[in-house]
């Protein structure tokens, strides 16, 4: 049997990544259309933290200790029996009965933009086509729930939705936990006023759409409404932290990081369908060993948390955690006590979804 019509095995991911416009090893459109047809579906939400810059696999997931491409940072035993982290992750390792590695994906695109369109929407790019990203895909394959976007890019960019319209585009959150300036009346106008202008807008706006057939009026409609109705939502307080303990804030690391982890904890569990949290700084050319220090210390005790907080409430089975780099970094530490571009094959970590847990 092969690797299609079972599971996904290392050869498979290999040759599939080889053939380009796959997600971890597998065809995009082969993996929709396999939906279900091995196990019943579990995961509900995505939580997708996007590092960008090229991430090191050999100081995160996938340490060598005793050879010459360890570098300065030792292997930790983790929750699970066999299974090591680089020691930049003390905390998620008591976590990884939770979790399970890939350490086997073959890109490639060595330059930063191909590599990630290619990572994050399983196609080599075109001059005459936009892909989709998954987060838009999953926008366009799930039912919306609640009044909260469906899609929510937390402190960067996302890819955008292509063909599939504004309705599947990311919702982008500058800084987590921050209110969004644009979803309140301007200072000075009162609720009545404000909802006043904007029927007012409405009355207009259908007026000039009757009988007009432009996509892009419908696109800009699509956005006022989902803006609109994001206004005068109560759940609306999923994007804050005001009301979140200072204990729980400490716990994850009052960073960009930390808070961008807890909203996107929040939105999942509002109902909130794919949330990518995005970092850079991973392009560690040179004095890779002290930013991957850095990095370890501000990602560690968020993500240990969030897995940790997301297994207690039973949120984990069906929320899937995604922790991914456009590409890793080389096993040949060069002169500037740095790592360089590396494709061939680097690694992620997964957790939730359904997916096995305590597995390389």
């Amino acid at each position: 049997m092969s690797g299609l019509e079972h599971q996904m095995s290392r050869r498979a991911m290999i040759g599939g990544m080889a053939a380009g416009a796959t997600f971890l090893g597998f065809p995009l459109r082969q993996l929709l259309a396999m939906e279900g047809t091995s196990h019943a579906p579990k995961a509900e939400h995505v939580i997708l933290f996007w590092n960008g810059g090229g991430m090191s696999h050999i100081d995160t997931w996938d340490p060598k200790p005793g050879r010459p491409t360890q570098g300065e940072f030792e292997a930790i035993e983790t929750s699970v029996p066999g299974i090591q982290l680089s020691e930049i992750f003390p905390n998620l390792a008591k976590q990884m009965h939770h979790c399970s590695l890939i350490r086997s994906i073959a890109g490639t695109q060595g330059a930063h933009g191909r590599a990630t369109y290619n990572l994050q929407t399983s196609y080599n790019q075109s001059g005459n086509l936009i892909h989709p990203g998954f987060g838009s895909i999953v926008t366009h394959e799930k039912e919306k729930m609640g009044d909260l976007p469906a899609y929510v890019s937390i402190s960067g960019r996302a890819p955008r939705a292509g063909y599939l319209g504004q309705s599947c585009e990311a919702y982008f959150v500058g800084g987590p936990g921050d209110k969004d300036p644009y979803l309140s009346f301007p200072e000075g106008i009162t609720q009545e006023r404000g909802n006043a202008r904007l029927d007012r807008l409405a009355r207009f706006n259908k007026r000039f759409a009757t009988g007009n057939r432009n996509e892009a009026l419908k696109a800009t409609q699509t956005s006022i409404n989902d803006a609109v109705r994001l206004m005068r939502s109560p759940a609306l307080q999923a994007f804050e932290l005001d009301k979140v303990p200072t204990a729980t804030l400490n716990r994850y690391g009052d960073t960009a990081f930390g808070r961008g982890a807890l909203v996107a904890k929040q939105l999942v569990e509002t109902g909130v369908r794919f949330v990518q949290v995005n970092r850079g700084g991973f392009d560690t050319h040179s004095q890779n060993f002290p930013a991957m220090r850095n990095h370890g210390e501000v990602m560690d005790p968020a993500l240990a948390s969030l897995i940790e907080d997301l297994a207690e409430s039973g949120k984990l089975e069906k929320t899937l955690v995604i922790m991914l780099s456009e590409f890793g970094r080389t096993p040949r530490i060069n002169m500037n006590a740095g790592r360089d571009h590396y494709p061939a094959v680097f690694s992620c970590f997964v957790a939730g979804g359904g997916t096995a847990a305590g597995q390389v």
